[in-house]
C-alpha cells in the first residue's frame, strides 16, 4: 500500500509538469536542429513522414489553444510512456518466475 501510494504521487507530479510545465519549455531548436543550423544545411531538412500526425510538433492537432494543445500533448505523452513501462515490466516479471 505504501508502494502505490509512492507511485500515484509521481505519476500526478508528472502529470502536472507534463500538463502545465511543458508550455513553459525552451522554444530553441532541439541538438539535431541546432547542428543543422549551425553547420548549415538546415534548409535541405525534410518533413518528417509522421510531420501531420495528431501529436506533430509538441502539440495536439486540431486544439487552437497553443498552451492547451502543448499540455495534453504532455500529458498524453506521460500516459503513453507509462503504460509502455508498465506492460515491459509486467513482461520482464513474468520471465523471472
Amino acid at each position: 500500500m505504501k508502494n502505490r501510494r509512492f507511485y500515484l504521487v509521481g505519476i500526478a507530479i508528472a502529470l502536472v509538469i507534463a500538463g502545465f510545465f511543458s508550455f513553459y519549455a525552451s522554444s530553441s531548436p532541439d541538438g539535431l536542429e541546432k547542428v543543422a543550423i549551425d553547420l548549415g544545411f538546415i534548409d535541405s531538412a525534410q518533413e518528417s513522414a509522421v510531420a501531420g500526425s495528431a501529436l506533430a510538433d509538441y502539440g495536439v492537432s486540431g486544439i487552437e489553444n497553443e498552451r492547451l494543445s502543448v499540455g495534453i500533448a504532455g500529458v498524453i505523452g506521460v500516459i503513453a510512456t507509462g503504460l509502455v513501462m508498465y506492460l515491459f515490466i509486467r513482461l520482464i516479471g513474468k520471465k523471472k518466475n
